[in-house]
């Protein structure tokens, strides 16, 4: 359809034979070239559709490296504000590093609420009175939405 010899072949079809071959042969061509087009357009949209796709897993692992380095944070916070160094924060440490005003401003920065030092202990702790590491990291990413 696309090389240009089928005026050839209709114009002897229409002229020897009848006129009206030019009507099937009209549509034909049509059609293929309809086809065509179709063929290119699915090329194309399925290029941007892999590419789109590609977009997401980049989306989805952009957000994975940002709850990993908030979780390196949270676990680089939680190290220094263990007094004791005994892998847990009990309430008085708790409240007691939480005095220190360049420590609340460092958690506001992380998108912690600290006002309410208690409520908040209570929302980490498992009921041990005791906060591990991985309760604070864990509670702090659920406190945040993450």
């Amino acid at each position: 359809t696309f090389s240009g010899g089928w005026p050839n072949y209709a114009r002897v079809l229409v002229e020897k034979v009848s006129p009206l071959y030019a009507v099937p042969f009209a549509m034909y061509i049509a059609g293929i070239i309809f086809a065509m087009f179709r063929i290119i357009t699915a090329l194309f949209l399925k290029d941007t559709l892999s590419i789109a796709a590609a977009d997401a897993d980049m989306v989805i692992q952009d957000k994975m490296r940002e709850k990993h380095a908030y979780a390196m944070k949270l676990k680089d916070f939680f190290e220094a504000a263990d007094c004791n160094c005994d892998g847990f924060l009990t309430i008085d440490e708790f409240e007691s590093v939480l005095e220190d005003e360049r420590i609340t401003t460092y958690l506001a920065s992380l998108e912690l609420d600290v006002t309410q030092t208690k409520l908040l202990f209570a929302m980490l702790d498992d009921g041990d009175q005791r906060i591990s590491v991985d309760e604070f990291v864990k509670g702090a990413i659920r406190l945040k939405g993450q």
